[in-house]
């Protein structure tokens, strides 16, 4: 039996969780998220670093004395190093699976264009307001506002631009809302 696969991938607070859901509970299948993927790298000292790269620093001084560049670069380091792992674990779990749903913000395009065999789509977000609001709701890392505000910065003007230019580089579909990413995501399944 072979199964079915796509990838969600995209800024935080965008919708992937919520769509991978909502494709599952439609559709059937199983969602794997690359954020519990991650946590199960934890106790292995080579991908450990990685794992806990933000939780290791102080988020404020994070936020305000690296620039979204150098911020992105942060991000590419860190999943190009969990990469081989994910990749591992991901292959483990869904052998048996009719349909898998992968999403997360560690699954750049340019490493599912070389690595993933299966489709996938990218979700960036509608607008800063709209960012904010749901890292308010579910923040990612930070206790207060002003650093909750400071993560939506970073996630909708310094990850937003980025992963829009590495899919349209490599030729996966961008999205800023959940339900044009659904259709496109059904369609992508059948």
């Amino acid at each position: 039996m072979s199964s079915k696969k796509i990838f969600i991938t995209g800024i935080p607070t965008a919708g992937k969780s919520y769509l991978a859901k909502r494709i599952t509970d439609e559709l059937g299948g199983k969602s794997i998220s690359t954020d519990d993927l991650r946590e199960k790298l934890e106790n292995d000292p080579k991908y450990e670093p990685w794992v806990n790269f933000y939780l290791n620093q102080d988020e404020k001084i994070y936020y305000t004395s690296t620039n979204h560049d150098q911020q992105w670069q942060n991000l590419v380091r860190q999943s190009e190093a969990l990469w081989p792992g994910i990749l591992e674990i991901l292959d483990k779990s869904v052998s048996n699976e009719k349909m898998v749903i992968f999403e997360g913000v560690n699954i750049l395009p340019h490493l599912a264009k070389r690595d993933l065999k299966f489709p996938g789509i990218v979700l960036i977000g509608k607008s800063f307001d709209e960012t904010f609001e749901r890292n308010k709701k579910d923040p990612r890392w930070g206790k207060t506002e002003e650093l909750q505000k400071l993560e939506a910065e970073a996630f909708f003007y310094g990850e937003r631009p980025h992963y829009k230019e590495e899919a349209e580089k490599y030729g996966y579909p961008v999205f800023d809302d959940v339900e044009n990413a659904f259709k496109e995501a059904t369609n992508l399944l059948k």
